[in-house]
């Protein structure tokens, strides 16, 4: 069929012709004619056509006027004097009829052209989303390893085809070296490209680079906040956490706790969306922590441990089981999310023990939809009833479920406030989450925020998403409390930090072990603007120590030390005292002994830390950036050593020089002092860092001491 366009223009061009036919059928007259007319009317008759019928006059106008505009119309002095009917097509509608329709028939074939180039898109387009729509599906099998390779290649056909949302995410996924080869350049290159078609992920993506000033880009604060603006808009879940996070922080825009509000309700709305009963643990680890303690981390991924647990769990032990069943179900400690030996491990324990911590998970696994087995209400029941008959909070809490939301039951508020009440009772966090919810909204009970607050702080003490995020809507709104932006927003962040993107940490961490470090800064570069504290102090650690070449050495000090400070601005102390020493150093900015004097009093009497307190000591000792005072010096010495444990032999060697340093002034007097003062100066002796060979020659004195006696111990 053709365009409505096409089908107009031809219908023009007929009626055209038509009315060209029919002005054509009366004889033109000629000059003799029209000069007689110009003289008046022959025998007082009006002219004629030879088919005799009169030239009819408009009302109102003399046959003069009416005879000239026939005249202009139609022929001219040229066309008169020749009988060539081709001239007559000089006749203007007649010419543009005959134009437009050869117009038409060319247009005619463009269009089908054209028809079939779209035909051919939208083939490529469906093409395209089905292989989008199949990866996304293959992406949610979070314990299919096979699987999720085989949906980034399934992206990278359907960006081939010109899907721009895969396109975005097969650009991500070269920045971060995520099943593909880290490629900053082919990232760039698609994020210029699909941010110009309105791709909220590439639009995200390219704010990060302009925040970084990483790959040929300026950083940028006002260039950085327009794309994540953009990417918002579109609701990329890392733009809106970026707005949120500089809206709370004033980072790049006025500080604004309403602003941070509205974008962080926005996230923790998805993420409410997509909580489960199963949800994958999640490890943040910092990695200035795992440096200074490595045999710490080094346990949470203890493969021995774990297959030793294995061990007896074939052997038939039920707790073995149990918690293997569970570390698969839920992962963490170095385990993948398994749902298939869960099973397994949860289904052993129930058959042969008939325990009811592995009947309720057997029950949770069947309430929800996982890769192994589909949901099944009525055995969802049957285990979360055989659970609960023996008094198991988490049976009890899950046929409170069902009875709530009437799944493979009859919907019930008041057998499900009984269970849930029950669970609660027994400090089960799903039962006092679900009768915060009754009391929340009314179901079955009066309403109550009084209580349901009660019940959402228990449950989010216990660590439940929702309890947040619940306590968050009531805090914004102001039920059951004072209304509290700062609160409100604090709730919400932490919820918007649980989803899904949060697992990156984990291949952050995994790859900042396998000695990619350039992909795993860009990973907590980019969870850093999300304002997730833990990877902004990774990426400071990361730049300290010199780990990533994607920013140029002389960027470092200060783009360090940037992020030092934004992590300590979320509380962090160890970063609040690192800003103190990049200050006392001058990293990345000019020495200010009071700026670091500041800094350490800060992490010294709001976190009470005890190398702030050794620092603000020192700099008493000495006299830099405040008075010099020993007396203050020896306070704070003695504040470190009773704080922490560690801070004994650093405050003990400091101690001993103050006495070696100070012992002796009172022996002798003012006027030999000024004398023989140089020589007694350590620096007379030892030079400027005399301070540094005194604590050596003492570590080096106690550690022969200590060598000593435990050899004559054994």
């Amino acid at each position: 069929m053709l365009p409505k366009h096409i089908l107009d223009q031809l219908l023009v061009c007929a009626l055209l012709s038509t009315i060209a036919s029919s002005q054509a059928q009366p004889d033109i007259p000629n000059v003799q004619t029209q000069s007689k007319e110009s003289s008046g009317t022959e025998g007082g008759k009006e002219p004629k056509s030879e088919a005799g019928s009169p030239i009819e006059s408009q009302e109102g106008l003399g046959k003069q006027p009416v005879q000239k505009y026939f005249e202009r119309s139609f022929v001219d002095d040229s066309t008169i004097q020749t009988k060539n009917k081709e001239m007559l097509m000089r006749d203007f509608g007649m010419r543009k009829a005959k134009s437009t329709f050869d117009m038409d028939l060319d247009e005619l074939g463009t269009i089908d052209k054209g028809l079939e180039e779209v035909e051919q898109q939208l083939k490529k387009f469906s093409e395209a989303e089905q292989l989008f729509n199949e990866a996304v599906s293959m992406l949610n099998k979070v314990d299919d390893k096979k699987a999720i390779r085989k949906a980034y290649a399934l992206f990278q056909q359907a960006w081939k085809l010109n899907h721009s949302e895969a396109g975005g995410i097969v650009a991500m996924a070269h920045v971060f070296g995520i099943h593909f080869k880290q490629n900053l350049n082919y990232a760039q290159e698609l994020f210029v490209n699909l941010s110009a078609v309105g791709e909220p992920r590439t639009q995200a993506g390219l704010a990060l680079l302009y925040s970084l000033g990483i790959n040929g880009f300026n950083r940028s604060l006002a260039k950085s906040l327009v794309y994540y603006t953009f990417g918002a808009l579109g609701e990329n879940p890392l733009a809106m956490m970026a707005m949120a996070y500089k809206n709370w922080q004033g980072i790049g825009v006025p500080q604004s706790c309403e602003g941070a509000l509205v974008w962080y309700r926005r996230v923790a709305d998805r993420v409410a969306e997509d909580v489960t009963l199963g949800s994958p643990v999640i490890t943040r680890v910092r990695l200035q922590d795992q440096f200074e303690n490595p045999n710490f981390f080094s346990s949470l991924f203890d493969q021995d441990l774990i297959q030793y647990f294995q061990f007896i769990a074939d052997k038939g032990d039920t707790k073995a089981q149990i918690g293997l069943g569970q570390l698969h179900y839920q992962g963490g400690r170095g385990v993948t999310v398994d749902y298939k030996t869960a099973y397994n491990y949860f289904q052993h324990a129930a058959d042969k023990s008939n325990n009811p911590n592995a009947q309720a998970y057997l029950g949770r696994m069947y309430m929800e939809d996982n890769s192994y087995i589909k949901k099944n209400y009525d055995l969802a029941f049957k285990y979360f009833k055989d659970a609960a008959d023996q008094g198991n909070a988490m049976g009890q809490a899950g046929l409170g479920q069902l009875y709530m939301n009437g799944y493979g039951v009859m919907k019930s508020y008041t057998e499900s406030f009984r269970y849930f009440k029950m669970a609660a009772d027994q400090g089960n966090v799903d039962g006092q989450l679900n009768l915060g919810v009754q009391y929340f909204r009314g179901l079955g009970v009066p309403r109550d925020n009084k209580k349901a607050v009660k019940y959402f702080n228990l449950a989010s003490q216990n660590g439940h998403t929702l309890g947040f995020y619940y306590l968050a809507q009531m805090q914004e709104s102001g039920l059951g409390m004072l209304r509290s932006c700062h609160v409100a927003v604090e709730l919400y962040k932490n919820v918007a930090e649980r989803g899904k993107w949060s697992e990156m940490f984990m291949t952050a961490h995994e790859a900042y072990m396998s000695s990619k470090k350039n992909e795993a800064f860009m990973i907590y570069a980019t969870l850093s603007e999300m304002g997730y504290e833990v990877a902004i102090s990774n990426v400071a650690f990361m730049l300290e120590h010199g780990e990533t070449d994607i920013i140029s050495d002389s960027e470092l000090s200060r783009t360090a030390l940037m992020y030092w400070e934004r992590s300590a601005a979320q509380g962090y102390t160890q970063a609040r005292v690192k800003v103190g020493d990049y200050h006392y150093y001058g990293l990345g900015t000019q020495p200010n002994f009071e700026e670091a004097v500041t800094h350490y009093r800060q992490a010294s009497d709001q976190f009470q830390n005890a190398q702030a307190m050794f620092n603000l000591a020192y700099m008493h000792e000495l006299g830099l950036g405040m008075k010099k005072d020993i007396h203050l010096a020896k306070r704070y010495y003695d504040m470190a050593a009773e704080t922490s444990n560690d801070a004994y032999i650093p405050v003990l060697l400091a101690l001993i020089k103050l006495a070696l340093l100070y012992g002796w002034e009172p022996f002798y007097n003012e006027n030999t002092k000024e004398q023989y003062q140089v020589y007694f100066s350590p620096d007379f002796w030892l030079g400027s860092s005399w301070d540094i060979y005194v604590i050596t020659i003492l570590v080096g004195v106690l550690s022969a001491l200590v060598f000593v006696i435990i050899n004559r111990r054994r």
